[in-house]
């Protein structure tokens, strides 16, 4: 790479991207400098380290089939603007993070215009889950793809995906903050009460389906187990929705909001049930022995049976910590297996000081090592130095 100025183009569609892409952004100025400029689509953190946004996120971050529709035809300005953008802008590498309906529309986009820019995809789509086509069509335009999951490189090897590297995941740098410090979390066999984690998930949708049997399984796990206590971290922009769904509930829980609250209650925690999601990550990274139960709505469920017969499926865990553990270790139950006399004797089994919570703590303390990265090594710094050396490389289509 020459000493003349750099330009990187970086594409996000959401905060969690604006904030991959901020971090990444002060990797590569500690190995290029001044000698680079930036300019794509980001929030507040990347336009803060002197990105030039093409317009303003949020244009773009919206969440649910609803607010998607009704924003569609600035969805679809906004994404024939950033290509234009793009390759008016000639940038050395173009880099797309999350967000894959708004980032990989541009991507395409771009490669049929500008086939000499190299792309970089951050964040890999979950292919091993739903739709796994995609990683063979993601090739055709994602010179190099960066996975927040250790498993994802062999995954996208097998589906036909673009080059893939395992760049650690931002909750393994922040796993400290959700372990408890010295008497935080008092052993099941000595603690008067134990703190038990309600995690109804953080769509609405997620909560609406989830709600009333976790409000049944609440209640079965204090009769049964009489001596806990039931935090229940809710999303701040869905608290009222959460507070009204559970005011039918027999047992009230304490409802927490806000990120240093939620902390605290995982430190504390003694077992957990939870959404399928990132927070059952979150949880087995802070040593929180969990069920985790999930109903998908009628449409994918339809779907889900026909990949049952066709067996699109790559996976045969819908569990984040048990995919990459490369084993069933936390309990799961899927729609009709969501039964609240079921999951509270589960509950109840790891709330107690038994074989079952230890065998599950002591798979849970593996993911360490499973996920970490060389020492010294972090996600951003793994993700500059492949972007950096795809900027070198250019574009296979070049």
């Amino acid at each position: 790479m020459t000493d003349r100025s750099l330009t990187v183009c970086i594409v996000a569609g959401e905060e969690s991207g604006d904030q991959l892409g901020a971090e990444l952004i002060s990797a590569l100025n500690t190995r290029i400098g001044d000698r680079v400029r930036y300019c794509g689509v980001g929030g507040e953190r990347m336009t803060a380290l002197g990105l030039t946004s093409f317009f303003d996120m949020s244009d773009v971050s919206v969440m649910g089939l609803s607010a998607v529709l009704a924003r569609l035809p600035l969805i679809v300005r906004r994404v024939y603007q950033t290509v234009d953008d793009v390759v008016d802008a000639k940038p050395d590498v173009l880099v797309i993070i999350d967000s894959p309906d708004f980032t990989q529309s541009v991507a395409k986009r771009v490669r049929k215009r500008a086939p000499d820019i190299p792309i970089v995809g951050y964040v890999s789509p979950s292919v091993w889950a739903w739709r796994p086509a995609r990683a063979r069509k993601m090739s055709a335009y994602v010179d190099q793809l960066l996975a927040l999951l250790p498993f994802e490189p062999e995954v996208h090897k097998k589906l036909g995906g673009p080059e893939t590297h395992y760049v650690g995941h931002p909750l393994s740098e922040t796993a400290s903050e959700l372990r408890p410090a010295d008497g935080e979390r008092l052993p099941v066999r000595s603690a008067g009460q134990k703190v038990f984690l309600v995690l109804p998930g953080s769509r609405k949708s997620e909560i609406d389906r989830l709600l009333p049997v976790f409000g049944k399984t609440v209640a079965l796990v204090k009769q049964q187990c009489p001596d806990v206590e039931i935090v229940l971290p809710a999303v701040a922009r869905l608290e009222a929705r959460i507070r009204e769904g559970v005011k039918t509930w027999a047992v009230q829980p304490d409802i927490v909001t806000g990120l240093d609250a939620k902390k605290a209650a995982f430190r504390r925690a003694h077992a957990a049930l939870a959404a399928s999601g990132t927070v059952s990550l979150e949880l087995a990274l802070a040593e929180v022995p969990m069920v985790v139960a999930y109903k998908v709505d009628w449409f994918f469920r339809r779907l889900k049976d026909l990949n049952r017969v066709f067996k699109f499926s790559s996976v045969d865990s819908f569990v984040l910590p048990n995919i990459i553990l490369g084993k069933k270790a936390i309990p799961e139950f899927l729609d009709d297996d969501v039964k609240p006399a079921i999951l509270a004797e589960r509950l109840c089994i790891l709330l107690g000081d038994t074989p079952e919570r230890e065998r599950q703590l002591s798979e849970l303390a593996r993911l360490d090592d499973l996920m970490s990265l060389p020492d010294g090594y972090s996600q951003s710094a793994a993700a500059a130095d492949i972007v950096l050396e795809t900027m070198k490389a250019g574009s296979r289509q070049g």
